[in-house]
């Protein structure tokens, strides 16, 4: 991400209201943000590769969250993964960090709470990059 960009955030969910309020609020905090309506649709993006953040909702027919992130991984994508869901399971927490999801938050408490997490994602993302590449 150069310095005189807006950070990208790859946003899906299953949820047009969800979506439409996930796009506002970080649009809003100066994201750069493209909405997806399913895993698979974001999968099909032929430009996930500039991403410098993806969230996901858990619960979305075909592919879920977690399954959707072991994918983006698969085809290369180094982007952290942010989790967004309505029901909390200390099985999904081991699954998801399984697939290197670092975080994750409960719906409907995302707002500020997301928009920190985002930053803080790109932050170590960017930070672990600076050091591999030292």
């Amino acid at each position: 991400m150069s310095v005189h960009t807006k950070p990208k955030v790859y946003v899906a969910d299953d949820d047009a209201d969800v979506l439409g309020s996930l796009r506002f609020l970080l649009e809003a905090d100066g994201f750069d943000v493209r909405t997806f309506r399913s895993g698979i649709a974001l999968l099909n993006a032929s430009d996930h590769a500039p991403v410098d953040c993806f969230v996901v909702d858990y619960k979305m027919p075909e592919l879920n969250g977690v399954e959707l992130a072991e994918r983006l991984r698969k085809q290369g994508a180094t982007a952290p993964v942010v989790l967004i869901t309505g029901h909390y399971d200390d099985r999904l927490e081991a699954r998801a960090a399984a697939v290197g999801i670092q975080d994750f938050l409960l719906k409907p408490l995302l707002d500020d709470n997301l928009v920190k997490r985002i930053r803080k994602a790109i932050a170590n993302e960017h930070s672990t990059t600076a050091q591999r590449a030292s």
